[in-house]
């Protein structure tokens, strides 16, 4: 049996982050850890571009127009999604998500999903920096595996 191996080597490659504004600091602990994680697996800082947007609803539509502009080998959506009384939670939730693998299928590109849903915001924060480090992982290794295939 041939076997693909894990490859997280990220020379060369690059890579687009959209970043939601809503819930900022716990965005900014995603987009950190995320950030740090690309570097060091060898993502130089001038290959990342980051888009902000306003909220989880709005990253699909950014993430769409990254991946058909041919600039970038994978792509990262930034956000967090805490629950509240209403159930706009829901509805936030999974249309983001629905969108950001409609647009991962549709273009072929790579897109790691880190839009946290939490019931509040101490889970999101216990969260960030753990979902912002595999994002850019998860990124790196789906560039290298659609290239072992090639």
């Amino acid at each position: 049996m041939k076997e693909i191996e894990k490859n997280l080597n990220g020379a060369g490659m690059r890579i687009g982050i959209v970043q939601s504004r809503f819930n900022e600091v716990i965005c900014e602990g995603l987009l950190a850890a995320c950030r740090a994680q690309l570097i060091q697996q060898g993502v130089r800082d001038a290959d990342i571009t980051l888009a902000s947007v306003p909220g989880a609803l709005e990253i699909p539509l950014l993430l769409q127009g990254m991946a058909l502009s041919g600039k970038f080998d994978a792509l990262i959506a930034l956000g967090a999604v805490v629950r509240g009384d209403t159930y706009h939670f829901e509805i936030v939730a999974n249309e983001s998500a629905r969108g950001v693998s409609e647009v991962q299928l549709h273009s072929g590109i790579p897109i790691a999903n880190a839009i946290l849903t939490t019931d509040n915001d101490g889970q999101a924060e216990e969260r960030m920096n753990t979902k912002g480090a595999e994002a850019a992982l998860v990124a790196i290794e789906m560039v290298n595996l659609l290239k072992a295939l090639a």
